[in-house]
């Protein structure tokens, strides 16, 4: 073999094993890329990566680990800082599937891509029933929604009191994101109240003489006195003959909220005793708030009431849930031996 053919053979050889090399460190240095930003890396334990507001990465790398959302932290870490997460990241509820690669992951908590939570609420009883369930799906926290529902000047600011404000939220189903700030919220409702209360609904409240806060008020204790929505407004056109009539409501919802026992059963005498304005038995008119939050379909009913002459009304003694409704105090002192007959029969006294 001559040294020319010795010098190509050598040449070739050194060629494929630098080819070796290279592939080799290319191979390496792919599956590590792959690793760091394409390989499945979200173990399915959590549904939703939770970023509060104010958080950096050691926030979140520790709720990471919390929850052992992730199978390898380094790998993430390791995408994060090439992908400058730190300084782009957003607060949000982002929503994991399972095998959620790294830098799917990023560029969802960069853009601020959230998956917005569905809030659903209704008969509420108290403001601070209705915090504790914003608490519960929302960012802020109980006490800080409360002080916004309290704060005198915002709620003027909308032509609300601290007794009426409870009625500016309408119930129904909303999508919102999940760092809303309470001000944010409270502004949002106030939006959809308005809508609400378009032209339609706001000349059938002044066709009743009311306004839409009363409207509300009342429809509260239409809600409360109605296990079924097909006596709401049957129960509407009764306290409205009451009111136009100067008579005490006399609804016993009002006192058990009066005496604030949800327990009662039986509205005794004693309970009757309580001093306060939302007791219907003592005070003339309307309470000075809801006694809980009324739904759409009490408000509807309220403002379309059945045009009727009904003065008094008694749950029926078969505990149905349904009600004797009565034009005369004779019809209804009947009704009411039954129902208390039926109540001592069964020894409930309270």
């Amino acid at each position: 073999m001559t040294n020319e053919k010795k010098s190509m053979k050598t040449g070739i050889k050194i060629i494929l094993l630098s080819l070796l090399v290279v592939l080799a460190v290319g191979g390496y240095f792919g599956i590590k890329f792959y690793k760091v930003f394409f390989a499945p890396n979200t173990t399915g334990k959590e549904k939703y990566l939770y970023v509060r507001t104010g958080s950096n990465l050691d926030n979140l790398f520790e709720e990471l680990r919390r929850k052992d959302i992730l199978r390898e932290i380094g790998t993430f870490s390791q995408a994060a800082a090439k992908m400058d997460l730190a300084r782009s990241l957003k607060p949000g509820r982002y929503k994991l599937t399972k095998g959620m690669n790294n830098r799917s992951i990023i560029n969802m908590l960069k853009s601020g891509n959230q998956d917005p939570v569905k809030l659903k609420f209704q008969n509420l009883r108290k403001k601070e029933n209705f915090a504790g369930y914003l608490a519960n799906n929302l960012e802020p926290d109980s006490l800080t929604f409360s002080s916004v529902l309290d704060s005198a000047a915002l709620i003027e600011k909308y032509g609300f009191n601290k007794d009426n404000s409870y009625v500016m939220f309408i119930p129904n189903t909303y999508e919102m994101y999940w760092n809303v700030t309470a001000l944010e919220f409270f502004d949002r409702m106030h939006t959809e109240y308005e809508k609400f209360w378009n032209s339609e609904r706001k000349q059938k409240a002044a066709a009743l003489n009311l306004t839409p806060i009363q409207v509300s008020i009342l429809a509260s204790i239409v809600d409360a006195e109605a296990l079924y929505d097909k006596e709401m407004p049957i129960i509407a056109g009764l306290y409205l003959n009451r009111l136009n009539k100067g008579i005490l409501l006399q609804a016993d919802p009002t006192v058990i909220y009066a005496n604030n026992d949800f327990t009662v059963k039986r509205v005794t005498n004693s309970l009757l005793q309580v001093q306060s304005k939302y007791n219907t038995y003592k005070y003339a008119g309307l309470p000075p708030g809801p006694i809980m939050m009324p739904s759409i379909n009490a408000i509807d009913a309220v403002l379309n009431r059945e045009q009727n002459n009904y003065i008094y009304m008694c749950a029926k003694e078969d505990f149905s849930g349904y009600h004797n409704f009565a034009v005369t105090v004779q019809e209804h002192e009947l009704n009411a031996k039954k129902y208390r007959e039926a109540l001592n029969k069964r020894n409930i006294f309270k």
